[in-house]
C-alpha cells in the first residue's frame, strides 16, 4: 500500500508484484472521476475551506471579546462622525452629480439646491471626497469589529459590540436614503420596464423604445444600450414595480423612492439573517456585519444605487437561515421545524424570481437536509424531490400571478451584451483581441469570447458541483460552500458588476474567518467603491482629473486635522482577554454611544 503522512514506515508492508491490484484498470476512470468530483471518501485531504475557514480564529461572539474602553469609545466616535459627515458630502454632491432624470429632475432650476448643478467640478468632488471618506471610516471602524483579523492564537483585540455597529450603520445609511441615485441608473430602467408591464405589455419581448416610445418621460433617463433590450429580471420584481406604477404613475421621484424603500427592506433582511448565519458558522457577528452589511458596496449600490440585489440577497440570505435553523436543529424535523424549512425555501425560491443565481441556494440547503438525513442517494433524492418542487410551484405561482408567464428564462443573457473588465473570461478576450490588433492580426475578440466563456461557465459549474458534495460529506458548512460557489459564478460569469461582488461577499463574511479571505475583500471593495463615478461614467475626463485632485489634498487635509483624534496609527492588541483598562466603569464596556 502507498505510503501515508499517517502510516510509520514499519508498518508498510513490502511490495506484493503478484498481488491483484485493489482497482482493475477498468475501472480507474471510474475512480477518478469521483476523485474528480470530490467524492471518493477522502475527508482530510487540504481544501479550500482549510484556508479561508478557521474556528479558532475569531471569538465566536461579541460576548467572548471585551468591549472598548473609553479611549477607544472616543475613537469609535469620532469614526462615526467621519463617515457620518462623508455621506452628508455624498447627499451635496449627489445634487449636481448623481444620476438625475434628463425629464422631472426635481432641482433643477432652484437656486440654493439646485447649486452644486451649475457647478460640476465643485459636485464631483464633493461626491467623491464623500466617497473616500466613509470608505476610510470603514476601514477604520474594522480595527474595532474585526478583532485579530484572522490571526489564529494572536492578542485579543477589543470589539465594538452590536448595538455601535446597528447605530453606525443606521447614521451613515440616512443621508443616501434622500440622495438621487448614483453609480449607476438602472433604477431608471426599473421604472420604465413596470411601466411596459403595467401597460399590459410583455417587458420580456419589447424594450422601453419599443414599448413607451423613444420621447417618454421614462424612457429619456434608460441608458441608451438598454432601451431596445427586453427587461433581463424575475417576475417577481416586475410584480412589485407594476405596484409602484399603480401608485405613481409617470411620477419619477416618488417611484425612485419607493424603489429605494424595496432596496431599504432587502438590506434590513441582510441585517437580519447575517449575524444569525454567522453564529451557526462560528463566526463574530459582529464582524460578519461589518465586512457584509456595513461593506461601501452596499450602501453604495444597493442603497446609493438602488439595485434590486438588495432584495435579492436578503430574501436568499434570510431563506437561508430559516431553513438552517430547521436542519441544524436538534428537534425531529417535523412540525414547526418543517414549517421553517418550507418557509426558508420558499424565499429563497422567490429571491430567485427577481434574479436567478440565488436559485443556487436552495441547492445547498438540499445537501444539508440530505446530510442530516443520513447523507444516502435516496437522502439527496429526497430532498432535491422536496425543495425542486417548492421552487417550482413558487415560480409558477409568481409567473402566474404576475401575469408576466415565463418568458424572463430567455432574457437572462440580455447584460451579456457589455463587455466587463471584471469578468475573468470577458477579460481574457479582451486582452487577446487587444494583442491581435497590436500584432496586426485583426481584432479577434468575439472569437475569443466564443470560447473563453463556455469554458468559465463549465468552471464554475464544476466547482459549484464540487461544493454541493462538500456540504454532503460535512467538510464545509454550507453558508461557506454557497459563498465560494456564487465567487466563482460571479469572477467567471460573462459580465460582472461592481455590486455583483457582494453575491459572494456576504456568505463569505459569514463563514470566512482568515487572512487569506477578509484582506483581498477589504482592498478589493475599498478600491471598487472609489473608482466609479457617481455619474455612471458620464463625467468628462478633465472634471474627474480636477475632482480627483481635490479629493485627495482635502481627505489629506482631513487626516493631518484628525491625526490625534482617529486610530490612524496601529496600536499594540490588548493582551488578554480582561486586559482592558480596568480604571474604566463596567458599563463602558457595553457602551452604545
Amino acid at each position: 500500500m502507498p505510503q501515508t503522512p499517517d502510516t510509520p514506515e514499519s508498518a508498510v508492508p513490502a511490495p506484493d508484484t503478484d498481488r491483484t491490484p485493489a482497482t482493475p484498470p477498468r475501472r480507474a476512470p471510474i475512480e477518478l472521476m469521483r476523485r474528480f468530483l470530490g467524492i471518493d471518501g477522502r475527508t482530510h485531504r487540504p481544501t479550500v475551506a482549510d484556508a479561508l475557514h478557521d474556528d479558532a480564529g475569531e471569538p465566536a461572539g461579541v460576548s467572548e471579546a471585551p468591549g472598548l474602553n473609553r479611549h477607544e469609545n472616543e475613537q469609535f466616535r469620532g469614526i462615526r462622525r467621519f463617515g457620518a459627515t462623508g455621506a452628508v458630502l455624498m447627499l451635496v454632491g449627489s445634487l449636481g452629480a448623481g444620476s438625475h432624470p434628463v425629464l422631472q429632475n426635481p432641482v433643477q432650476g432652484l437656486r440654493v439646491l439646485g447649486l452644486p448643478a451649475r457647478i460640476p467640478s465643485a459636485a464631483l468632488t464633493l461626491t467623491m471626497t464623500g466617497t473616500v471618506m466613509v470608505v476610510i471610516a470603514w476601514l477604520l471602524l474594522g480595527r474595532f469589529a474585526v478583532g485579530n483579523l484572522g490571526r489564529r492564537g494572536g492578542p485579543v483585540r477589543r470589539q465594538l459590540n452590536r448595538s455601535q455597529l446597528d447605530r453606525t450603520l443606521l447614521l451613515w445609511i440616512l443621508p443616501l436614503i434622500v440622495a438621487p441615485p448614483m453609480f449607476s441608473k438602472d433604477a431608471y430602467s426599473y421604472l420604465a420596464q413596470s411601466e411596459i408591464a403595467a401597460r399590459g405589455l410583455d417587458p420580456y419581448e419589447i424594450g422601453p423604445a419599443g414599448a413607451l416610445g423613444v420621447d417618454h418621460v421614462l424612457t429619456r433617463t434608460v441608458p441608451t444600450i438598454w432601451r431596445d433590450t427586453p427587461a433581463p429580471y424575475g417576475p417577481l420584481f416586475l410584480w412589485m414595480g407594476k405596484g409602484i406604477t399603480a401608485l405613481t404613475g409617470e411620477n419619477i421621484v416618488a417611484g425612485i423612492f419607493l424603489h429605494r424603500l424595496l432596496a431599504l427592506a432587502g438590506v434590513a433582511m441582510i441585517v437580519w439573517a447575517l449575524p444569525r448565519l454567522a453564529r451557526r458558522c462560528g463566526v463574530s457577528a459582529v464582524a460578519a456585519l461589518w465586512l457584509g452589511a456595513a461593506n461601501p458596496l452596499v450602501l453604495f449600490h444597493l442603497v446609493a444605487g438602488i439595485h434590486n440585489e438588495a432584495l435579492m440577497l436578503g430574501l436568499m440570505l434570510a431563506g437561508m437561515e430559516l431553513a438552517l435553523r430547521a436542519i441544524e436543529s436538534s428537534r425531529p424535523l417535523g412540525g414547526r421545524a418543517m414549517w421553517l424549512l418550507v418557509a426558508g425555501a420558499v424565499l429563497v425560491a422567490l429571491s430567485s424570481t427577481i434574479k436567478i443565481p440565488s436559485l443556487l441556494a436552495l441547492g445547498f440547503v438540499g445537501m444539508a437536509l440530505a446530510r442530516r438525513w443520513g447523507g444516502t442517494v435516496k437522502a439527496v433524492l429526497g430532498a432535491a424531490a422536496l425543495l425542486v418542487g417548492i421552487a417550482v410551484l413558487v415560480t409558477a405561482a409568481v409567473s402566474v400571478g404576475s401575469g408576466l408567464g415565463i418568458g424572463w428564462i430567455h432574457t437572462l443573457g440580455t447584460a451579456n451584451a457589455v463587455r466587463s473588465w471584471m469578468s475573468i473570461p470577458t477579460l481574457l478576450g479582451m486582452v487577446t483581441g487587444l494583442g491581435g490588433v497590436l500584432l496586426g492580426l485583426g481584432d479577434h475578440t468575439t472569437a475569443v469570447l466564443s470560447l473563453t466563456r463556455p469554458i468559465a461557465s463549465l468552471v464554475a459549474a464544476y466547482i459549484a458541483i464540487r461544493m454541493l458534495f462538500a456540504v454532503l460529506y460535512g467538510r464545509i458548512h454550507a453558508v461557506g460552500a454557497l459563498g465560494l460557489a456564487v465567487g466563482a459564478v460571479v469572477l467567471l460569469f460573462p459580465v460582472v458588476q461592481p455590486w455583483y461582488l457582494l453575491w459572494a461577499v456576504l456568505p463569505l463574511a459569514a463563514w470566512a474567518t482568515t487572512r487569506a479571505f477578509r484582506i483581498p475583500a477589504i482592498i478589493f471593495s475599498s478600491i471598487v467603491s472609489v473608482i466609479l463615478m457617481p455619474k455612471g461614467g458620464e463625467e468628462q475626463p478633465f472634471v474627474i482629473v480636477q475632482a480627483a485632485i481635490a479629493t485627495v489634498f482635502t481627505v489629506g487635509t482631513l487626516i493631518v486635522i484628525t491625526r490625534n483624534r482617529l486610530p490612524w496609527r496601529v496600536e499594540p492588541p490588548t493582551e488578554k482577554a480582561g486586559a482592558a483598562d480596568r480604571d474604566d466603569p463596567a458599563g463602558a464596556y457595553a457602551e452604545s454611544p
